[in-house]
């Protein structure tokens, strides 16, 4: 194992394939809650058990991984992006308060690195998720590639349609990883005390419960502006504004309209999230060797 420090070009190819580590685990675990979770966003169904039983009825099992494939081919950059955001903001964050180590952040300097990992991640996250919505939205049966969607969306605008929706993307992610990253570190670290883990032996249900919870504090607080999120990205040739998007769904049934889906988002939280932090974290201590 190495003892001496890696180069600042070695720590980024670290984060970044620690990151796509957790993103893979991410995805295949909590993607059959994301759909059910937007086709209750988008009105599709009045219940979460309305909307499991249609998808199983009309594709089954296989069919709570429609869409899956642009998440697990963006879920690389993705991912990666955010967790090498994460460090980045971390050293950022160290540096600015003459090199305080990480592990003696406060909640807010933890926060700020966080919110700062959202900004570079906006710029993936956003077009694959409006592929993602677009082919998740699709009449059941229809079949529908990714390239059919892609090319579906820049006909009906160009590039700049790819990307509808990054404003409310960075308005969900910012402070969504402010919180994310914030208590996950958290939590770690009081749940490691808890399972009386060596100092600096990984505990996996410190990991994991941590991740969990992170997840699920998270979507508690950005669930309405995913929401909005989901409106404007599940359009193709309509252009709207996200005041429009604000209003349209109001008129739906007011505040409550804004909490469509919450339940599988919840489920769907704690279980991917939990692989996320684990994916990471192990891979972190695989890099180690190198």
């Amino acid at each position: 194992m190495s003892t001496t420090k890696d180069s600042p070009l070695k720590e980024n190819l670290k984060s970044i394939g620690a990151g796509a580590v957790g993103g893979i685990a991410s995805v295949l675990t909590g993607h059959p809650f994301d759909l059910v979770k937007v086709r209750l966003q988008s009105g599709h169904y009045s219940s979460m058990s309305a909307a499991v039983k249609s998808i199983l009825s009309t594709s089954g099992p296989l069919g709570f991984y429609r869409g899956v494939v642009p998440p697990l081919v963006g879920v690389t950059p993705m991912f990666a992006v955010s967790f090498w955001g994460y460090d980045v903001g971390k050293n950022l964050v160290s540096s600015y308060y003459k090199g305080q180590e990480s592990s003696t952040f406060s909640i807010g300097q933890i926060s700020a690195a966080g919110f700062f990992s959202a900004i570079p991640t906006t710029l993936v996250a956003a077009p694959m998720e409006r592929i993602k919505i677009v082919l998740q939205m699709h009449k059941e049966g229809e079949a529908k590639s990714m390239m059919t969607a892609v090319k579906e969306i820049l006909a009906s605008g160009g590039v700049r349609s790819l990307f509808k929706g990054s404003v409310a993307t960075l308005a969900r992610d910012g402070p969504g990883s402010a919180l994310y990253f914030a208590t996950y570190e958290i939590a770690k670290k009081e749940l490691t005390k808890l399972t009386n883990a060596e100092d600096g032996k990984l505990s996996l249900f410190a990991v994991s419960t941590a991740g969990g919870l992170a997840g699920m504090s998270m979507w508690l607080v950005v669930f309405p502006v995913d929401t909005v999120k989901t409106r404007l990205q599940n359009t193709v040739g309509e252009s709207i504004t996200m005041k429009q998007a604000v209003q349209s769904i109001y008129k739906k049934g007011g505040m409550a309209s804004f909490f469509p889906g919450l339940g599988p988002a919840l489920l769907r939280s704690f279980p991917a999230n939990a692989a996320t932090f684990v994916g990471v974290e192990l891979a972190h201590e695989f890099f180690k060797k190198f």
